[in-house]
C-alpha cells in the first residue's frame, strides 16, 4: 500500500478537516491540525537546516505534549527516523539508546535538563534542543525555533518498508533493544486499531498513557489522527483528573492498564462523575479482573482487550467488548490485517486447546532489532513469523488466551503451570491491588509457586486466605507456597511486571 509514510499524515489531514481540533491540553488550550501540520513542517524545516534528513535518528525525551507529535511528524516528514525515549530509563540508559540510535538531534523537555547533564558522556550526546521558548546556553527553545523557521523542505515520500521509528523495548532483561518499526508496519497497526476498535472522527481520546511507548502511540496517537478525531493529552495519570477530564472534554475513548480503570473506580469521584461520554475502553498489560468489570460494567461499560508487544507495533489480537464475558480470559482474535499461531517446539502447529509458543504474522511486524541481526534471526522463523516467546493456546472459535512468557513457566514435580492463571484468579480477592505469581526454588518439587501482591490499605490478606480462594478452582500443586505483601510490583514502561527482578530477590529468601 503506497501512503507515502507518516509525514503525510497532516498535510493531508490539514486538507480535509484544518479547523477540528486535533489536541486538548493543559488548561484547555489545542491546536487545530492546520496549526498541527504547521508545526510539523516547520519543525522538519528547523531539522533540515541542520543538515538533518532522511534516515537520520531524531530523539524525543519528554511527557504527553504536542512536541511529541510535531516532532514525530517533523521527523518522518523528510525521512528521518523518530526515535521516543522512555522517561522512566536512568542515565546510562538513555545514554545508551541515544548512542545505540545514532541520534543526530535530541528534542526534550527542560525538566530532563538534570538527567542529561548528569550522562556518563554528556558531550557526546547529540545535540539538545529544549522545548518551549528557552533553549541552552543563549540558544532557543523549540518554540522560537518553529516560529523562525524557513521554508519547508519539501516532502519526501517514504517507502512503506523505511524506518520510521526505533522504540526500544523494555529491557526486562540486558540492555533495551532497538525494535525498528516502518511507515508500513505503523500504518498498519492504526488501520487494524480502526477496524476493530470502530475508531470514528467524532472521538475524543484521552492519552493517560505516555506517547513513548508503542500501545499508546501505534493504537492511540495514529489511528486517532488517520480518523481526524481528537487526542486528550495529558503528561500523567491521576485517577480523579482524569475522570474530570472525561467529563470536561465528553471523552469517548481510554486507553490503559487494568491498575488504571481499578484507581478511577475507587475513587471518591466515581459515583458522581459523569461518564455516559465514553463509548470505548482498551485494556492491555495482563487480564481485568472480575471485580474491575463489574465495576465499570455497573456504569454500562465493557471493555475490549488485547494482546501484543512493542515488536508487533504492538497489537497482535482483540477482543470486543460484546465478548468480554462470554470469552473472559481471552485476549480475542487476530487484527484485521494480521495471523496469530500456536506452535509446539518443533514449530507445527499444536491443536486447538494446546498450549505452545506463540508466534504473529503480519505487515504489523517489525523489520527487526537495529544492529542486532542475531537478535532478529533468533526472533524469527524461517517463514518469516516473529517468535513472542509466550505460551498461550487457541480455543475451538480461534480465540487466543495467554497463559505468560515461556521462561516464566513454573515446573513443580513435572506438572507445568501458567502464572497467567493463577493470577488472574488471585487478582479477584477483595483487597488485592497487584498479584505476580513466580517459581521458586524447592528441594521437594523443583519449584513451586511464590505470590508476590500489593493490597490496598487496611486490607487483611494472607497466605491462609490467598490459598482458601485458589482451593478448589486451581489443582492443589498450583497454590502458591507463600504469599508476600510488598509496597509496588517492579513494572516496566508499558505496564508489566518485572519477574526478574521479584525472581532474584525471592528465589533465596524462600528457598
Amino acid at each position: 500500500m503506497r501512503t507515502q509514510g507518516l509525514g503525510a499524515w497532516l498535510p493531508r489531514r490539514r486538507l480535509r478537516s484544518p479547523d477540528k481540533a486535533a489536541v486538548v491540553y493543559g488548561e484547555n488550550q489545542h491546536l487545530t491540525y492546520a496549526q498541527l501540520a504547521d508545526a510539523a513542517e516547520a519543525f522538519s524545516a528547523v531539522l533540515a537546516s541542520r543538515g538533518i534528513g532522511a534516515g537520520d535518528a531524531v530523539a524525543y525525551l519528554g511527557e504527553n505534549s504536542p512536541d511529541f507529535l510535531i516532532a514525530l511528524f517533523g521527523a518522518t516528514r523528510i525521512g528521518a527516523v523518530f526515535v521516543p525515549v522512555n522517561t522512566r530509563l536512568a542515565g546510562p540508559e538513555i545514554a545508551h539508546v541515544l548512542r545505540d540510535s545514532g541520534a543526530r538531534a535530541l528534542v526534550h523537555d527542560p525538566a530532563f535538563d538534570d538527567r542529561l547533564d548528569a550522562l556518563p558522556s554528556p558531550e557526546q550526546t547529540p545535540p539538545r534542543i529544549r522545548t518551549g521558548a528557552s533553549g541552552r546556553n543563549g540558544e532557543p527553545g523549540l518554540s522560537r525555533l518553529l516560529d523562525a523557521a524557513g521554508p519547508a523542505p519539501a516532502l519526501a515520500v517514504a517507502d512503506p518498508a523505511t524506518p520510521a521509528a526505533i522504540v526500544y523495548t523494555s529491557g526486562t532483561t540486558g540492555r533495551p533493544k532497538g525494535a525498528v518499526l516502518t511507515h508500513d508496519n505503523l500504518t498498519s497497526v492504526a488501520v487494524n486499531t480502526v477496524i476493530d476498535y470502530d475508531v470514528v472522527s467524532d472521538d475524543v481520546a484521552l492519552m493517560i498513557s505516555p506517547l513513548f511507548h508503542v500501545a499508546s502511540l501505534g493504537m492511540g496517537a495514529l489511528p486517532v489522527v488517520l480518523k481526524g478525531a481528537t487526542l486528550v493529552l495529558e503528561k500523567g495519570f491521576e485517577a480523579g483528573r482524569a475522570l474530570d477530564l472525561v467529563e470536561r472534554h465528553r471523552v469517548t475513548m481510554i486507553s490503559g492498564v487494568p491498575t488504571t480503570f481499578q484507581l478511577m473506580a475507587d475513587h471518591p469521584a466515581w459515583s458522581e462523575s459523569d461518564v455516559s461520554s465514553l463509548r470505548t475502553l482498551t485494556c492491555g498489560g495482563s487480564a481485568v479482573p472480575d471485580r474491575i468489570l463489574s465495576a465499570w460494567e455497573a456504569r454500562g461499560l465493557s471493555f475490549s482487550q488485547g494482546y501484543g508487544m512493542t515488536e508487533t507495533s504492538p497489537g497482535a489480537t482483540s477482543l470486543g467488548s460484546h465478548m468480554t464475558r462470554s470469552k473472559q480470559g481471552s485476549v480475542g482474535l487476530p487484527h484485521f490485517f494480521t495471523e496469530v499461531r500456536v506452535v509446539d517446539e518443533q514449530g507445527l502447529p499444536v491443536p486447538s486447546g494446546e498450549v505452545g509458543e506463540i508466534q504473529i504474522s503480519g505487515p504489523n511486524v517489525f523489520a527487526g532489532y537495529h544492529g542486532l541481526d542475531d537478535a532478529t534471526r533468533a526472533a524469527t522463523t524461517d517463514d518469516g513469523w516473529f517468535r513472542s516467546g509466550d505460551l498461550g493456546y487457541l480455543d475451538a472459535d480461534g480465540y487466543l488466551y495467554v497463559c505468560g512468557r515461556s521462561k516464566d513457566m513454573i515446573i513443580s514435580g513435572g506438572e507445568n503451570i501458567y502464572p497467567a492463571e493463577v493470577e488472574s484468579l488471585i487478582a479477584d480477592l477483595p483487597g488485592i491491588t497487584g498479584v505476580a505469581v513466580i517459581g521458586i526454588p524447592d528441594d521437594r518439587w523443583g519449584e513451586v509457586p511464590l505470590a508476590v501482591v500489593t493490597i490496598a490499605p487496611g486490607a487483611q490478606v494472607d497466605t491462609a486466605a490467598v490459598r482458601a480462594h485458589l482451593d478448589g478452582q486451581v489443582a492443589r500443586y498450583k497454590l502458591p507456597k507463600d504469599v508476600v505483601i510488598v509496597g509496588a510490583l517492579p513494572r516496566t514502561a508499558s505496564g508489566k511486571v518485572i519477574k526478574a527482578e521479584l525472581r532474584e530477590r525471592f528465589s533465596s529468601a524462600h528457598a
